[in-house]
């Protein structure tokens, strides 16, 4: 390990990650890092701001699909409340929309979770340097699928679709009329090349834009 990625001092990392089982296995195999310090570990998305405030870490690592709130919504929060943590999203979906939603929420680094512990150890000290971390076939997938078509209100409706939702339940959540809401629908299915909202959420998700 090239001794310019060390920090003087323990790094303090805030761990994100629903599956309890992974989230004590990365604490644990992290805490064996003598430059690292586990402050906090969070199961929701919707807790990870709150933990972040208290604990101040250095490097927020977070899953991406969380209870509450994804870990990409939450990177942006961070960006606002915490601006001296630096994020890293660690993922089993290494899809290059979730891609580019990372960066543009302001993540210093993307990582899938089949590599070993001591390359994650690596990018933490790396991306508190300064550095951008990306997995390297990622990169390059998501330069080759080009950006997201759906628009934010695409999306938006898309989301509200996802657990089979009527058309009004997706207006009230929304706050859009059900005329609008059914425009939205026609729109993001032409352009995921679909024949249905549903087939529209499968083929928007294993694409990484929702």
């Amino acid at each position: 390990m090239p001794q310019d990625h060390r920090p003087v001092r323990s790094v303090r990392v805030l761990l994100a990650e629903d599956q309890g089982m992974m989230r004590g296995a990365l604490a644990l195999l992290l805490g064996l890092e003598a430059d690292i310090e586990v402050v906090a570990q969070v199961g929701a998305g919707d807790e990870i701001v709150a933990a972040a405030v208290a604990t101040r870490p250095d490097v927020a690592l977070l899953d991406i699909e969380l209870p509450g709130r994804s870990g990409l919504d939450a990177a942006a929060d961070l960006r606002d409340e915490v601006p001296d943590c630096r994020v890293l999203i660690l993922t089993t979906f290494g899809r290059p929309g979730y891609l580019r939603r990372a960066m543009e929420a302001g993540a210093a680094g993307f990582l899938v979770k089949d590599g070993p512990v001591e390359e994650l150890a690596v990018a933490i000290r790396r991306v508190l340097t300064g550095e951008t971390v990306i997995d390297p076939a990622l990169a390059a997938a998501a330069l080759s699928a080009g950006p997201s078509p759906l628009t934010a209100r695409e999306r938006d409706v898309l989301m509200a679709s996802v657990d089979g939702a009527t058309v009004a339940d997706i207006a009230v959540k929304v706050h859009l009329s059900e005329s609008t809401v059914r425009n939205y629908l026609s729109s993001a299915i032409g352009k995921t090349s679909t024949r249905n909202r549903m087939e529209a959420v499968r083929a928007a998700r294993q694409q990484g834009w929702l």
